[in-house]
């Protein structure tokens, strides 16, 4: 079972909003609106999807990176080593 099972149904409204906020980018593009106006969208619909990515962090840290390191040893080295990798993509993001 992933960390993020109690929090699914949370997580896909919000990427069910998120998507339907892209699909609005598109149609201002397609309508060649000002350009600000479609920044300001893009921008909004980038922090939902960051939303959904710390949201999915802070579930696999407290779910998946705690069991293994409750374990210990190369499970739990490789689940912070995974942590890290992720966290480094999303502040590169």
């Amino acid at each position: 079972m992933h960390g993020y099972a109690d929090n699914k149904e949370a997580l896909l409204k919000r990427l069910r909003r998120a998507e339907g906020q892209v699909a609005g980018i598109a149609r201002m593009v397609e309508n060649d609106d000002y350009c600000i106006d479609i920044l300001t969208q893009v921008s909004a619909a980038t922090k939902a999807l960051e939303a959904v990515a710390l949201s999915l962090l802070g579930d696999h840290l407290s779910h998946c990176v705690a069991e293994a390191t409750a374990q210990g040893g190369p499970v739990a080295e490789e689940k912070i080593r995974e942590a890290n990798a992720a966290i480094a993509r999303l502040v590169r993001s």
